[in-house]
């Protein structure tokens, strides 16, 4: 089996790829990328056997018709070191050669025949989303995954499916993200029930692998214990987790005392400052409102005090809630400078909900003030 392809993409495709090999593993096998060319494509495909990957490598030259094992590590440190546009791969049985314009790696390889499978998307009904909109929802909500749980479905992202809609929700029970938008269905698929929970690892390398153009659009297909997410030349399949994701809707208010529009940028320089003088002990930064003015207070023993104060369109009453800036600073980061959110508050004990005009949610509780 031989071809030639363009460096960089090879590169960039095993780095997605590489994303779900694990490190540690009792079965070394699974430290390996298997290279799948036929037909004249070249298919790198990984696996950890709970989430796997099929990635088509664009800019590829063969007639060939094979696979082999690529020790990933190795790979990718000579993709990285070569400086040649383009390299060819040629395997023989047990041996790999890796050429560039004046290197040459020749490297021993597992047998292909021994690495598990990861299914092809082959099914007729699913859903379709939007990929950049599904890359998108998927930046805005698993960072509030909670990976060291207990509660298994605190360690994945729900993806809540109607024939109109998807709503991707996370939470680690101290906040909750929610961001919905347009769906749509085909064949034949049952709607109901449709609320799988899949496993932060598979949803990261959704994102990495969803293109950005604005006509893509991603494949999503629900079995009753696995998942199936497909566009242009990526699938990736995921069990899902087990457990049972919180009723969300359950926890997000309604009804508010009083409502604050804030600008991304300045806001979030405030609470990156109010943020430094805080410390595992005194996490909790003060969010004082008054008449047209936020003040951010925080104050931590052995480390000192902040005042921070932000110009703001607020007339209501005064009064204070405690934030631990590191979960408001988790929202406001992924969101353009230029956005503008509101605050919604209840008092300074209830849950405060960030939203955005796009049906974005962000619900965070509130810490005691002495924490």
């Amino acid at each position: 089996m031989k071809l030639n392809c363009h460096r960089a993409s090879l590169a960039t495709a095993l780095q997605i790829v590489s994303g779900v090999v694990p490190t540690r593993t009792p079965k070394e096998i699974l430290k390996n990328v298997k290279l799948h060319v036929d037909g004249g494509k070249a298919v790198l495909i990984g696996t950890d056997q709970e989430v796997g990957i099929r990635f088509e490598v664009s800019g590829v030259e063969t007639d060939s018709t094979g696979e082999v094992l690529l020790p990933t590590q190795r790979v990718v440190s000579i993709l990285r070191e070569l400086s040649d546009d383009q390299v060819t791969l040629e395997a023989t049985e047990g041996k790999l050669s890796i050429k560039g314009g004046q290197s040459e790696f020749n490297l021993s390889t597992e047998d292909p025949s021994e690495f598990p499978p990861v299914a092809a998307f082959e099914d007729s009904e699913y859903f379709t989303v939007n990929a950049a909109t599904l890359r998108e929802m998927i930046k805005r909500t698993i960072f509030a995954t909670d990976t060291e749980s207990t509660r298994y479905a605190l360690g994945g992202v729900l993806l809540e499916l109607t024939s109109e809609r998807v709503t991707l929700a996370a939470t680690d029970s101290r906040r909750l993200a929610v961001v919905s938008a347009a769906a749509q269905v085909v064949g034949e698929v049952n709607v109901e029930n449709t609320t799988p929970v899949v496993p932060s690892k598979a949803m990261q390398l959704i994102e990495r692998s969803l293109p950005d153009g604005e006509d893509d659009v991603a494949l999503i297909a629900i079995h009753a214990n696995d998942v199936l997410v497909k566009c242009g030349g990526s699938t990736i399949y995921s069990r899902l987790v087990e457990g049972r994701f919180p009723k969300y809707s359950d926890v997000i208010p309604t009804d508010f005392s009083s409502s604050v529009e804030l600008v991304i940028g300045p806001f979030y320089s405030a609470v990156r400052q109010a943020q430094i003088v805080t410390n595992e002990e005194s996490r909790g930064v003060d969010f004082s409102f008054s008449n047209g003015k936020l003040t951010l207070a925080s104050r931590a023993a052995d480390v000192g005090q902040s005042n921070v104060e932000l110009p703001i369109a607020y007339d209501g009453e005064d009064f204070t809630i405690t934030f631990d800036p590191r979960f408001v600073a988790d929202f406001l980061r992924i969101l353009d400078s230029g956005t503008a959110v509101k605050l919604n508050l209840i008092d300074g004990e209830s849950p405060a909900v960030f939203t955005t005009e796009d049906r974005y949610q962000y619900v965070v509780m509130p810490l005691s003030r002495d924490q």
